[in-house]
């Protein structure tokens, strides 16, 4: 089979990212001796530079990792909805959703924190190693993807008139950044810049005060883990929440086209860290898929595994109209689960959210039985364990029609797997985010989505060059719903990295942008992989990348205004014509979209018998790209 390039393998270690500057600077750190933990790190806060329109410092990511020898473990980089963050307040201003942008759909930010705690407890390098990569490109500057400047140029009105401070980083000279010449955030550079001096001094001081206290002083270690704790205070109780806190206090025009001030206090970024957690997984012919819990969207990926026959005989042929349709309609029965049954389930109350049951053998042979000859329009959720699904009001009425039911006369261009986020003139975004993988020598592997704090989602904060979030959106402003919007608690996000195990033993980390397609990229993908015959030794896993992808909006959107549209497929031109006329026969509302518009995979592996690395990356985008030796 053509593919765009060849499935890199070496035995030293392989990065795949959505942006060559981060995969090359974590490479840079492997090359330096650091494990693949620390090259994440490093490439993780270089694409808060380059791709400032996809995810920034105060976003969020999700963490996926497999120690060498030990356990995989999920690392939540997801805030919580600040103290208060209510329905009564936003109901009291007149709203019905959370606006799409500004202070009112900050969670509080939870990236900075995930990438410390990864850095401390997995990592060798220091700080100052890490961040060196994304301080010179701030610094000194760096080419922007064409992208940047297209998402600019859709909120250029809106930051002249409303937000200047994002006016003063994203307009320099008056105009968006160009490819070709160098786009510099000074402001964000500086702000690493002081972190470190702060955090360097603070460490120092602590290392001394031990050493004086009868101790034998500090090791290298002690003070790099230092470093990191005193960075931790800096981000949650020094200059940069101060500054936090300052901006969600503006008055700041959102997509409900009023003013609001947000929710985050000095309190909610003090009193919340990142945590591990063990992953939710899924045996699927001899594979294990390890994915976040269902305060992310992972579990549907399991979902629709699970609604697979077991033995990969019995699948319908790879790419044929019936293997699409099966997939399509397994979706929307994973996605309508996850609008009634997924959310951040508390703390101690894991069982409200029924994951074993949504899982397990029993209940996917009732949900099988659903996936008929023709596409369904319907939104059809189940009843695990015999409860009773309760959807939100809106995604009733969405799903019956009554309101926010998408254009499809949008065009193949602006369907969401059209590449990068759809952006409105007054900053709301359908959200995309980045993603990157590595895996090294030793056999530590990692993946990670990282996103939000959109340069579009919030004005510039004007003391440290990088916006808020904007994930409570996600949240639904009812009460009593698994996702609803609720102090404390993680609004339920669309970001999804994927680490899978063959036999019991780590063997492929990948992820993907895309929103709410993301579970359904990575199921192609993996299956892709999985069934295809390789076309050199090893996992095809360019070849599965490059495969034609589709995606369905089947089900209430993610992101505001939180649409839908039944008995949608879209799929990229290069799929057979046989292919789209039989889908539509199936009653399937098939949109051909761009040849490369759908999907925008990165992945690594590490084939346990022999040592050998693997990795590709998505060509979708032109920006993807893997490397390693």
């Amino acid at each position: 089979m053509f593919t765009t390039r060849p499935t890199l393998q070496g035995t030293f270690g392989m990065v795949s990212s959505t942006h060559w500057l981060a995969s090359q600077s974590a490479m840079a750190v492997l090359e330096d001796g650091g494990n693949a933990f620390d090259a994440a790190v490093a490439a993780g806060f270089v694409l808060h530079v380059v791709e400032p329109h996809l995810n920034g410092p105060a976003g969020e990511v999700p963490i996926v990792l497999a120690p060498a020898g030990g356990e995989v473990r999920v690392l939540c980089g997801q805030g919580g909805a600040p103290a208060g963050a209510t329905v009564a307040h936003y109901r009291s201003l007149g709203l019905d959703l959370v606006p799409g942008t500004g202070p009112l759909a900050a969670a509080v930010p939870g990236a900075f924190d995930a990438w410390m705690l990864l850095l401390r407890d997995h990592g060798t390098k220091s700080l100052a190693d890490v961040l060196a990569y994304a301080i010179g490109y701030a610094e000194d500057g760096h080419a922007p993807v064409e992208r940047v400047g297209e998402t600019v140029a859709t909120v250029r009105e809106l930051f002249e008139r409303e937000w200047p401070s994002s006016a003063e980083v994203y307009l320099p000279g008056g105009r968006p950044p160009r490819p070709g010449e160098l786009f510099r955030n000074p402001a964000l550079a500086a702000t690493w810049r002081r972190l470190l001096a702060e955090a360097e001094a603070e460490a120092e001081a602590r290392v001394q005060a031990g050493a004086s206290g009868g101790g034998e002083g500090g090791t290298g270690d002690d003070l790099r883990v230092a470093q990191i704790e005193a960075a931790r205070e800096v981000w949650r109780g020094g200059f940069i929440a101060e500054a936090l806190v300052r901006q969600a206090g503006r008055p700041t025009l959102d997509t409900s086209g009023t003013r609001h001030v947000g929710t985050l206090s000095a309190d909610d970024l003090r009193g919340w860290s990142a945590s591990y957690e063990d992953p939710v997984t899924y045996d699927w012919n001899g594979w294990t898929l390890c994915k976040a819990g269902p305060w992310s969207q992972g579990p549907a990926l399991l979902q629709q595994l699970a609604l697979l026959p077991k033995d990969p005989a019995d699948l319908p042929a790879y790419g044929s109209a019936e293997y699409v349709h099966l997939l399509v309609e397994g979706c929307k029965l994973a996605m309508a689960d996850r609008e009634a049954w997924y959310g951040d389930a508390g703390a101690g109350a894991a069982d409200d959210v029924p994951v074993r049951e949504l899982l397990s053998a029993e209940y996917n042979a009732v949900r099988r039985r659903l996936i008929g000859e023709k596409a369904s329009y319907e939104l059809r959720a189940g009843a695990p364990g015999g409860r009773e699904p309760r959807l939100s009001a809106h995604a009733l009425a969405v799903a019956s029609g009554e309101v926010g039911v998408a254009d499809a006369s949008r065009g193949p261009g602006a369907a969401m797997g059209g590449g990068e986020p759809t952006v409105a003139g007054d900053g709301g975004t359908r959200g995309d985010t980045c993603h990157l993988d590595v895996v090294d020598r030793w056999g530590n592997m990692v993946s990670a989505t990282p996103s939000g704090g959109w340069l579009q989602s919030n004005p510039v904060v004007p003391e440290l060059g990088f916006p808020l979030g904007t994930r409570l959106q996600m949240a639904w402003l009812e009460e009593g719903l698994p996702n609803s919007l609720t102090p404390g608690r993680r609004p339920r996000t669309t970001l999804t990295p994927s680490l899978a195990l063959k036999d019991g033993v780590p063997v492929m980390a990948f992820g993907t942008p895309g929103g709410d397609q993301q579970d359904q990229w990575q199921v192609h993908f993996f299956l892709g992989v999985v069934l295809r015959d390789a076309v050199r030794g090893g996992l095809d896993l360019q070849g599965a990348i490059d495969a034609p992808n589709w995606h369905t909006e089947a089900f209430p959107g993610s992101f505001h205004p939180r649409e839908m549209r039944a008995g949608s497929v879209t799929v990229e031109s290069r799929t057979d014509p046989g292919v789209v006329e039989e889908l539509r026969r199936r009653g399937h509302e098939v949109t051909v979209g761009g040849a490369w518009s759908e999907g925008r995979l990165c992945a690594v592996a590490r084939d346990p018998r022999t040592g050998v690395l693997s990795a590709a990356a998505n060509p979708r985008g032109m920006q993807g790209y893997a490397v390693g030796r």
